[in-house]
């Protein structure tokens, strides 16, 4: 009998992969995650940081502490001053956070991809219309920060948050082999669509937040609010909190995806691609357009 060809055993992973992440109770799992993480125990931390080394290539070597009390802890770590450079350039828009580039390009009406073959409607992301037309014709790109990354986002250009709409929903795995198979993921998962005006010029941009399996909270800090499955605040609601290129908006717990969408005059900086890594500060998007902010404002 012939032996499985290669094609066929990555095929047989992905599905046992898929199957794992997905074939569960997510939102029941993504609590007991929730509550597991942030037990303190030495321990139980002990353990669960040996386990999460043992499958991931984890470096905490630039993060600001170097013992953690939790396994939440280590998640939602902070860097060591001075660990991400950020694009000092007025005209580029630097990434928000450590990730995987997933899908990328040009907003086509209102319809982007997050696999090939795989569209969904930005107005379904975002849940309002009016906010997704500002951005036909504009730039999108899919930032997928994985289990061992750095977990907190950041401001990719000086701005302020105008307002945050929260929209329940499902916990799938947002990792490759998911987005193949599971039509309009990002619009099924949990999430917060962030909008922000940018400052000066008040052109409007949106990180959209994605919740997946095991991560069991999204936090902003524009925010009195903890996003999470048992969630029951307002959904629509109003903000007004500045932010300078580079400063932290906030954090997940675990990996997840922050999608990016900006207005038409924006495009892909050079270089920018699928599955490539890229580091939260390094240049993301440009637009020729945007001007100097004055210092004394």
């Amino acid at each position: 009998m012939n032996s499985p060809s290669f094609r066929d055993r990555i095929f047989q992973q992905e599905t046992l992969n898929f199957l794992l992440t997905n074939r569960i109770p997510r939102l029941l799992v993504t609590l007991i995650m929730g509550r597991f993480s942030k037990v303190e125990h030495p321990l139980v931390r002990d353990l669960s940081l040996w386990g999460w080394k043992l499958f991931t290539n984890l470096d905490l070597s630039d993060a600001q502490k170097d013992r953690f009390t939790s396994l939440h802890d280590c998640f939602t770590r902070e860097l060591k001053p001075g660990s991400r450079l950020i694009d000092p350039d007025p005209h580029v828009f630097v990434s928000p956070c450590d990730a995987i580039v997933g899908e990328c390009g040009v907003v086509q009406g209102q319809q982007v991809f997050q696999a090939k073959g795989f569209p969904y409607s930005v107005t379904e992301l975002f849940g309002n219309s009016d906010d997704a037309a500002k951005y036909q014709g504009g730039c999108y790109v899919t930032l997928r920060l994985r289990s061992n990354m750095y977990h907190r986002f950041h401001a990719p250009y000086d701005c302020h948050v105008r307002h945050v709409t929260y929209i329940s929903g499902d916990t799938w795995n947002v990792n490759p082999i998911a987005l193949k198979r599971v039509e309009k993921l990002f619009c099924k998962n949990e999430r917060a669509a962030i909008r922000c005006e940018i400052q000066p010029g008040g052109q409007t941009f949106t990180l959209v937040a994605v919740a997946a399996v095991l991560v069991a909270s999204i936090r902003l800090h524009c925010l009195g609010s903890l996003f999470h499955p048992r969630y029951t605040g307002p959904n629509e609601i109003p903000c007004e909190a500045g932010f300078l290129k580079g400063q932290e908006m906030g954090w997940f717990q675990h990996g997840s995806t922050i999608l990016v969408f900006a207005p038409k005059g924006f495009a892909l900086a050079e270089g920018i691609r699928s599955e490539q890594e890229i580091r939260m500060g390094q240049k993301l998007m440009v637009n020729p357009s945007l001007s100097v902010a004055d210092p004394q404002n």
